[in-house]
Protein backbone atom coordinates (compact mmCIF):
# COMPACT_ATOMS: atom_id res chain seq x y z
CA UNK A 1 0.00 0.00 0.00
CA UNK A 2 0.92 3.68 -0.60
CA UNK A 3 -1.59 5.34 0.59
CA UNK A 4 0.06 9.37 1.52
CA UNK A 5 -1.19 13.10 0.99
CA UNK A 6 1.51 12.97 -1.45
CA UNK A 7 0.63 10.30 -3.65
CA UNK A 8 -2.48 11.89 -5.65
CA UNK A 9 -3.63 12.19 -9.43
CA UNK A 10 -5.08 14.60 -11.11
CA UNK A 11 -8.27 14.12 -12.64
CA UNK A 12 -11.19 16.53 -13.33
CA UNK A 13 -12.29 17.73 -10.62
CA UNK A 14 -10.17 16.39 -7.91
CA UNK A 15 -7.38 14.85 -6.99
CA UNK A 16 -7.01 10.72 -6.25
CA UNK A 17 -5.11 10.18 -3.37
CA UNK A 18 -4.00 6.72 -4.10
CA UNK A 19 -4.35 3.86 -2.08
CA UNK A 20 -3.16 0.79 -4.42
CA UNK A 21 -2.68 -0.09 -7.73
CA UNK A 22 -3.15 -3.54 -9.48
CA UNK A 23 -1.88 -4.59 -13.52
CA UNK A 24 -4.89 -5.19 -15.89
CA UNK A 25 -2.84 -7.60 -18.41
CA UNK A 26 -2.67 -10.40 -20.54
CA UNK A 27 -0.16 -12.38 -18.06
CA UNK A 28 -1.16 -10.86 -15.04
CA UNK A 29 -4.41 -9.39 -13.84
CA UNK A 30 -7.09 -9.78 -10.88
CA UNK A 31 -8.39 -13.06 -11.54
CA UNK A 32 -11.21 -12.26 -9.28
CA UNK A 33 -12.73 -10.20 -12.03
CA UNK A 34 -12.85 -12.99 -14.42
CA UNK A 35 -11.02 -16.34 -16.28
CA UNK A 36 -9.02 -14.56 -18.71
CA UNK A 37 -8.17 -11.13 -19.63
CA UNK A 38 -11.00 -10.62 -22.03
CA UNK A 39 -13.51 -11.05 -19.44
CA UNK A 40 -11.57 -9.15 -16.84
CA UNK A 41 -11.25 -6.12 -19.01
CA UNK A 42 -15.22 -6.59 -19.62
CA UNK A 43 -15.61 -6.49 -16.17
CA UNK A 44 -14.77 -2.74 -15.70
CA UNK A 45 -15.61 -1.64 -19.66
CA UNK A 46 -12.67 -1.79 -21.05
CA UNK A 47 -11.43 -2.82 -24.15
CA UNK A 48 -8.83 -5.85 -23.87
CA UNK A 49 -5.49 -3.73 -25.30
CA UNK A 50 -2.92 -5.99 -25.66
CA UNK A 51 -0.45 -4.14 -23.65
CA UNK A 52 -2.80 -3.69 -21.04
CA UNK A 53 -3.47 -1.27 -18.22
CA UNK A 54 -2.45 0.27 -14.75
CA UNK A 55 -5.53 0.38 -12.44
CA UNK A 56 -4.64 3.13 -9.85
CA UNK A 57 -7.48 2.54 -7.00
CA UNK A 58 -7.99 5.37 -4.32
CA UNK A 59 -10.30 8.17 -3.03
CA UNK A 60 -11.02 11.92 -4.26
CA UNK A 61 -10.98 14.87 -1.75
CA UNK A 62 -14.24 14.15 -0.60
CA UNK A 63 -13.55 10.48 0.53
CA UNK A 64 -15.23 9.39 -3.00
CA UNK A 65 -14.52 5.49 -4.62
CA UNK A 66 -12.19 6.02 -7.67
CA UNK A 67 -10.53 3.41 -9.97
CA UNK A 68 -8.03 5.54 -12.34
CA UNK A 69 -7.60 3.54 -15.40
CA UNK A 70 -4.13 4.35 -17.43
CA UNK A 71 -2.04 2.78 -20.27
CA UNK A 72 1.49 3.35 -18.71
CA UNK A 73 1.60 0.03 -17.23
CA UNK A 74 5.07 0.07 -17.12
CA UNK A 75 5.47 3.14 -14.57
CA UNK A 76 2.39 1.31 -12.24
CA UNK A 77 4.38 -1.98 -12.73
CA UNK A 78 7.40 -0.20 -11.23
CA UNK A 79 5.54 1.37 -8.15
CA UNK A 80 3.66 -2.16 -7.00
CA UNK A 81 7.17 -3.50 -7.42
CA UNK A 82 8.84 -0.96 -4.66
CA UNK A 83 5.77 -1.24 -2.82
CA UNK A 84 6.22 -4.82 -2.30
CA UNK A 85 9.67 -4.13 -1.37
CA UNK A 86 8.62 -1.63 0.97
CA UNK A 87 10.00 1.41 -0.60
CA UNK A 88 8.41 4.80 -1.03
CA UNK A 89 6.77 5.78 -4.80
CA UNK A 90 4.85 8.59 -5.42
CA UNK A 91 2.78 6.62 -8.22
CA UNK A 92 1.59 9.94 -10.37
CA UNK A 93 0.93 9.22 -13.75
CA UNK A 94 0.69 12.01 -16.85
CA UNK A 95 -2.68 13.37 -17.38
CA UNK A 96 -2.25 12.06 -21.55
CA UNK A 97 -1.93 8.39 -19.75
CA UNK A 98 -5.46 8.61 -18.23
CA UNK A 99 -7.46 6.49 -20.08
CA UNK A 100 -10.88 6.21 -17.69
CA UNK A 101 -11.80 7.22 -14.34
CA UNK A 102 -13.79 5.27 -13.19
CA UNK A 103 -16.42 5.22 -9.94
CA UNK A 104 -15.88 2.99 -7.44
CA UNK A 105 -13.68 0.16 -7.13
CA UNK A 106 -13.13 -3.54 -8.76
CA UNK A 107 -11.64 -5.09 -5.69
CA UNK A 108 -12.32 -5.13 -1.76
CA UNK A 109 -9.85 -2.32 -0.13
CA UNK A 110 -9.40 -2.56 3.45
CA UNK A 111 -7.95 0.85 4.04
CA UNK A 112 -8.48 4.50 3.49
CA UNK A 113 -6.74 7.78 2.56
CA UNK A 114 -6.08 9.93 5.79
CA UNK A 115 -7.63 13.47 6.16
CA UNK A 116 -11.03 12.87 3.72
CA UNK A 117 -14.26 11.36 4.55
CA UNK A 118 -14.83 7.90 4.63
CA UNK A 119 -14.64 5.60 1.46
CA UNK A 120 -17.77 5.87 -0.44
CA UNK A 121 -19.44 5.67 -3.75
CA UNK A 122 -19.31 9.35 -5.76
CA UNK A 123 -22.71 11.24 -5.94
CA UNK A 124 -24.51 9.51 -9.29
CA UNK A 125 -23.97 12.83 -10.72
CA UNK A 126 -20.95 12.92 -10.97
CA UNK A 127 -19.88 9.85 -12.41
CA UNK A 128 -20.82 8.38 -16.33
CA UNK A 129 -22.16 5.06 -15.17
CA UNK A 130 -22.97 2.74 -12.04
CA UNK A 131 -19.92 2.46 -9.45
CA UNK A 132 -18.02 -0.45 -9.69
CA UNK A 133 -18.28 -3.26 -6.57
CA UNK A 134 -16.18 -5.80 -5.31
CA UNK A 135 -17.20 -9.27 -7.16
CA UNK A 136 -19.16 -10.96 -4.62
CA UNK A 137 -16.82 -13.65 -2.47
CA UNK A 138 -18.78 -14.41 0.58
CA UNK A 139 -20.50 -17.69 -1.02
CA UNK A 140 -18.41 -20.27 -2.96
CA UNK A 141 -18.53 -19.77 -6.64
CA UNK A 142 -16.20 -18.49 -9.31
CA UNK A 143 -14.57 -15.29 -7.94
CA UNK A 144 -13.99 -17.58 -4.91
CA UNK A 145 -12.54 -20.27 -6.70
CA UNK A 146 -10.12 -18.19 -8.55
CA UNK A 147 -8.97 -16.34 -5.54
CA UNK A 148 -8.36 -20.11 -4.12
CA UNK A 149 -6.24 -21.00 -6.95
CA UNK A 150 -4.32 -17.77 -6.39
CA UNK A 151 -3.73 -18.83 -2.65
CA UNK A 152 -2.10 -22.05 -3.66
CA UNK A 153 -0.12 -20.41 -6.33
CA UNK A 154 1.04 -17.91 -3.92
CA UNK A 155 1.76 -20.65 -1.17
CA UNK A 156 2.82 -23.79 -3.07
CA UNK A 157 5.21 -25.49 -0.65
CA UNK A 158 3.05 -25.24 1.96
CA UNK A 159 -0.21 -26.67 0.09
CA UNK A 160 2.06 -29.48 -0.98
CA UNK A 161 3.25 -30.58 1.91
CA UNK A 162 0.24 -31.73 2.56
CA UNK A 163 -0.05 -33.75 -0.21
CA UNK A 164 1.17 -37.92 -0.12
CA UNK A 165 2.14 -38.45 -3.24
CA UNK A 166 1.24 -42.13 -2.26
CA UNK A 167 -2.01 -41.13 -2.13
CA UNK A 168 -2.05 -39.82 -5.54
CA UNK A 169 -3.89 -41.36 -8.79
CA UNK A 170 -2.32 -40.32 -11.98
CA UNK A 171 -4.51 -37.89 -14.34
CA UNK A 172 -5.15 -40.77 -16.74
CA UNK A 173 -7.37 -42.79 -13.59
CA UNK A 174 -9.04 -39.17 -13.11
CA UNK A 175 -8.58 -38.76 -9.46
CA UNK A 176 -7.13 -36.64 -7.65
CA UNK A 177 -6.06 -38.08 -4.25
CA UNK A 178 -7.33 -37.46 -1.13
CA UNK A 179 -8.20 -33.53 -1.57
CA UNK A 180 -6.59 -32.36 1.51
CA UNK A 181 -5.62 -28.73 2.16
CA UNK A 182 -3.69 -27.00 4.90
CA UNK A 183 -5.28 -26.08 8.04
CA UNK A 184 -5.28 -22.07 7.34
CA UNK A 185 -7.83 -19.18 6.91
CA UNK A 186 -8.00 -19.61 2.95
CA UNK A 187 -6.79 -17.82 0.37
CA UNK A 188 -6.30 -13.86 0.37
CA UNK A 189 -6.43 -11.86 -2.59
CA UNK A 190 -2.83 -10.10 -2.42
CA UNK A 191 -4.78 -6.48 -3.39
CA UNK A 192 -7.50 -6.98 -0.62
CA UNK A 193 -6.35 -9.08 2.06
CA UNK A 194 -9.79 -10.36 1.62
CA UNK A 195 -9.74 -13.69 3.09
CA UNK A 196 -11.89 -16.74 1.36
CA UNK A 197 -12.45 -19.99 2.80
CA UNK A 198 -11.27 -23.15 0.40
CA UNK A 199 -11.13 -27.09 1.45
CA UNK A 200 -11.32 -28.84 4.67
CA UNK A 201 -8.54 -28.89 7.26
CA UNK A 202 -5.74 -31.34 7.29
CA UNK A 203 -6.80 -34.67 8.34
CA UNK A 204 -10.68 -34.14 7.82
CA UNK A 205 -10.93 -34.35 4.04
CA UNK A 206 -12.33 -37.00 2.82
CA UNK A 207 -11.69 -39.08 -0.43
CA UNK A 208 -12.89 -37.95 -4.06
CA UNK A 209 -16.68 -38.89 -4.90
CA UNK A 210 -16.57 -40.17 -8.42
CA UNK A 211 -18.40 -36.66 -9.25
CA UNK A 212 -14.83 -34.95 -8.22
CA UNK A 213 -13.17 -37.34 -10.43
CA UNK A 214 -15.67 -36.68 -13.40
CA UNK A 215 -14.48 -33.39 -12.82
CA UNK A 216 -10.84 -33.12 -12.55
CA UNK A 217 -11.12 -35.45 -16.08
CA UNK A 218 -13.26 -32.63 -17.70
CA UNK A 219 -11.06 -30.12 -16.41
CA UNK A 220 -7.90 -32.06 -17.95
CA UNK A 221 -9.70 -32.81 -21.38
CA UNK A 222 -10.43 -29.31 -21.48
CA UNK A 223 -6.78 -27.95 -20.63
CA UNK A 224 -5.69 -30.42 -23.40
CA UNK A 225 -7.95 -28.67 -25.93
CA UNK A 226 -6.75 -25.38 -25.22
CA UNK A 227 -3.39 -26.78 -26.48
CA UNK A 228 -4.74 -27.36 -30.00
CA UNK A 229 -7.23 -24.33 -29.89
CA UNK A 230 -5.90 -21.25 -28.56
CA UNK A 231 -8.53 -19.78 -25.64
CA UNK A 232 -8.62 -16.66 -24.97
CA UNK A 233 -5.96 -14.39 -24.20
CA UNK A 234 -4.88 -15.04 -20.36
CA UNK A 235 -6.45 -18.23 -19.86
CA UNK A 236 -3.39 -20.08 -19.48
CA UNK A 237 -0.39 -18.24 -18.00
CA UNK A 238 2.92 -19.09 -16.76
CA UNK A 239 4.93 -17.51 -13.83
CA UNK A 240 8.09 -18.19 -12.47
CA UNK A 241 9.35 -20.66 -9.70
CA UNK A 242 12.13 -21.99 -8.05
CA UNK A 243 14.80 -23.43 -10.23
CA UNK A 244 14.21 -24.36 -13.39
CA UNK A 245 10.32 -25.17 -12.93
CA UNK A 246 7.43 -22.81 -14.23
CA UNK A 247 4.00 -22.19 -12.40
CA UNK A 248 1.41 -22.62 -14.57
CA UNK A 249 -2.38 -21.28 -13.96
CA UNK A 250 -5.07 -22.17 -16.30
CA UNK A 251 -9.00 -21.41 -15.88
CA UNK A 252 -12.06 -22.42 -17.77
CA UNK A 253 -15.49 -22.30 -17.69
CA UNK A 254 -16.42 -23.56 -13.76
CA UNK A 255 -12.37 -24.87 -13.25
CA UNK A 256 -9.00 -23.77 -12.43
CA UNK A 257 -5.93 -25.47 -12.30
CA UNK A 258 -2.60 -24.76 -10.68
CA UNK A 259 0.49 -26.74 -11.00
CA UNK A 260 4.48 -26.74 -11.30
CA UNK A 261 6.05 -27.80 -14.71
CA UNK A 262 7.82 -30.27 -12.33
CA UNK A 263 5.33 -31.48 -9.98
CA UNK A 264 1.47 -31.97 -9.38
CA UNK A 265 -1.48 -30.19 -10.15
CA UNK A 266 -4.21 -28.67 -7.77
CA UNK A 267 -8.06 -28.55 -9.31
CA UNK A 268 -11.25 -26.50 -7.94
CA UNK A 269 -14.78 -26.54 -9.30
CA UNK A 270 -17.16 -24.56 -8.76
CA UNK A 271 -19.61 -27.62 -8.48
CA UNK A 272 -17.26 -28.87 -5.47
CA UNK A 273 -17.56 -26.46 -3.05
CA UNK A 274 -14.22 -25.40 -1.32
CA UNK A 275 -12.09 -28.26 -1.82
CA UNK A 276 -9.25 -28.59 -3.42
CA UNK A 277 -7.81 -31.39 -5.83
CA UNK A 278 -4.61 -33.28 -6.34
CA UNK A 279 -3.48 -34.65 -9.32
CA UNK A 280 -0.41 -36.95 -9.48
CA UNK A 281 1.89 -36.65 -12.37
CA UNK A 282 1.41 -39.88 -13.96
CA UNK A 283 2.44 -40.69 -17.46
CA UNK A 284 0.30 -37.81 -19.00
CA UNK A 285 0.23 -34.93 -16.93
CA UNK A 286 4.33 -34.03 -17.32
CA UNK A 287 3.29 -33.95 -21.44
CA UNK A 288 0.25 -31.76 -20.75
CA UNK A 289 2.06 -28.87 -18.50
CA UNK A 290 4.60 -28.53 -20.36
CA UNK A 291 2.56 -28.05 -23.98
CA UNK A 292 0.38 -25.70 -21.66
CA UNK A 293 3.80 -23.53 -20.72
CA UNK A 294 4.93 -23.43 -24.26
CA UNK A 295 1.42 -21.66 -25.03
CA UNK A 296 0.76 -19.64 -21.89
CA UNK A 297 1.27 -16.18 -21.81
CA UNK A 298 4.36 -15.02 -19.34
CA UNK A 299 5.24 -11.33 -18.15
CA UNK A 300 7.36 -9.32 -20.24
Amino acid sequence: MAGTDEDAVADADDALYVLTAVLLTPAKFPSVLGDDYPEACASLGLAPLADGYGLVIGQDGSGARWTVVVDDVSLVAVAIASWDCGMEYDLSPEEHTVVAALPGWPLAIAVAAPGVPAPHDPDPETADGPALTPPDTSTWGAAQRRLGADEIALQWAMWREQINDADLASPKGGTGGDGRAPDDEGPTDEATGRGASVSKAAGEAERETPRGQSGVRRVLAEARAYVETTPPLGRVRSSFASGDARTLRADGPGWSLVARTDDIAFVLLDDKPGEVLPVGRGPELPGLLEALDKMAVRPS
